[in-house]
């Protein structure tokens, strides 16, 4: 058990608020008459524990933002939500107001916002081209629908590829039992995190334009199928985009059935939806969830309850074998091939088994070493969510390793090198300048454990 206090973390430097140093510390200034209330990145000290003070916070509807800093929890809102932080016993102090953003919202022909990151229908279409200009290397594969696009309201086929050295009929097939070991990277779970979205397009064209050119990326094209799905909730993203010159902080689905009340057009503390990485059905609402249903973190009325999730899960299904047992205590098999890697921001952490608990994974001196491997190549700090932040259930992480026994690591993109990069909406030229260097070595990297990954140490 290496679990290290909370406390000890902080006192540590796990460094948070970096990129909040040259915003406001006080009260912040009025908005101006006519202009939209301000969004805060707020700053709220640890009364006394900080996984009880996090739960407590969520569960009254506060958008409980991923990270810790020397000061304590990072929540996201206006002035609203310091006057309610102030009714419940909390202090809260204004670390900086979330930028104006300028750009407009892209019409169904568009497919790039924001300065060049891809819509929904643009990484759709790059991944359809790329299928058609490599057919020897990738395939595009749709694997469910969107809550919108079931309920006839518009929305989204869900898409996936498979890249590899396509050479048989097993090569990219529907079947666990598939002779290569699978390495699967997700983005835009939470849509507002858009970042994770442009990540994933990169690195789709790192592997099939690399083939045949570099010696590493050529070996492993051969031996390994990495799936890709940039957008793994395509209808929030639609949300995000709706917002124009002030972009929604839409971070859950578009499901609509929970909640007539939540604030429309969505806020940061008040939207509709699902959290899809508070809904997953392993040791689902287990703490680190809302069941408010206009919460940032609503977990759903019930376990798996929206499609995306039980797509994804669904396809897991048929891309990894089980390899664990039953039990919570049960290990994976040794014998377990493929990693699971899901793409978050903006705290610059790696982050695996367990999230629901404090308790260490039985398959933790892996998991742990595999973590470390793509922290040293990013300069992200790793750990448990309980050791660095606080437990959370109803994650991606914890199902695919709980139900398959398969590795597998949140990791929250950010900067290391450039403060004004963070946050939910870095500039498109932050992705080549601060994040895709450092994370385009680490994916590679990790993705030579696929093999084997439990024999890492």
């Amino acid at each position: 058990m290496r679990r290290r206090p909370f406390t000890a973390l902080l006192a540590a430097g796990v460094a948070i608020t970096a990129f909040l140093a040259a915003g406001p510390t006080g009260a912040a200034e009025p908005a101006p008459s006519g202009a939209p209330a301000p969004t805060y990145e707020l700053s709220v000290p640890v009364r006394s524990n900080a996984a009880a003070d996090a739960a407590l916070l969520e569960g009254k509807g506060f958008d409980v933002m991923e990270g810790s800093s020397a000061d304590g929890l990072r929540v996201l809102g206006g002035e609203t939500e310091r006057e309610r932080l102030t009714a419940l016993g909390f202090r809260s102090t204004v670390k900086r107001e979330l930028p104006a953003v300028q750009w407009d919202v892209p019409d169904a022909a568009d497919s790039t916002y924001y300065g060049g990151y891809l819509t929904v229908n643009g990484q759709y279409a790059h991944m359809e081209q790329v299928a058609r200009q490599k057919p020897g290397l990738a395939k595009v594969v749709d694997y469910g629908k969107s809550w919108r696009k079931l309920k006839g309201k518009g929305g989204h086929e869900l898409k996936a590829i498979c890249i590899t050295h396509i050479t048989s009929e097993k090569d990219c097939s529907l079947d666990p039992k598939a002779p290569k070991p699978r390495y699967v990277v997700v983005g835009q779970v939470h849509a507002r995190e858009i970042a994770t979205g442009e990540i994933a397009r990169r690195w789709i064209d790192q592997l099939v334009d690399s083939y045949g050119d570099d010696a590493a990326v050529t070996s492993l094209m051969n031996s390994t199928e990495f799936w890709v799905i940039p957008v793994a909730n395509p209808d929030g993203v639609d949300i995000v985009q709706e917002g124009g010159d002030a972009p929604y902080l839409q971070r859950k689905n578009a499901n609509t059935d929970n909640g007539t009340t939540c604030a429309n057009p969505p806020t940061g503390n008040s939207q509709s939806g699902v959290d899809l990485n508070r809904n997953a059905g392993f040791k689902w609402n287990s703490g680190g969830s809302s069941g408010d249903p206009c919460s940032p973190a609503y977990r759903g009325p019930a376990a798996d309850s929206e499609p995306e999730n039980t797509a994804l899960e669904g396809l897991f299904r048929k891309l990894y074998p089980d390899t664990r047992g039953p039990e919570v205590t049960d290990a994976a098999s040794p014998s377990t091939r493929g990693i699971f890697i899901s793409l978050h921001s903006d705290i610059r952490m790696v982050l695996f088994p367990w999230a629901w608990t404090t308790d260490d994974g039985p398959n933790d001196a892996s998991l742990r070493a595999i973590a470390a491997g793509f922290a040293k190549d990013t300069g992200y700090t790793y750990g448990q969510p309980g050791e660095l932040l606080y437990a959370a259930s109803g994650g991606t992480d914890d199902w695919a390793y709980g139900e398959l026994g398969v590795p597998s690591l949140t990791v929250e993109v950010g900067s290391t090198t450039n403060s004004a990069c963070n946050g939910f909406l870095p500039a498109y030229s932050c992705i080549s300048e601060s994040y895709w260097p450092t994370l385009s070595k680490a994916l590679l990297n990790t993705a030579k454990a696929a093999k084997a990954p439990y024999t890492v140490s």
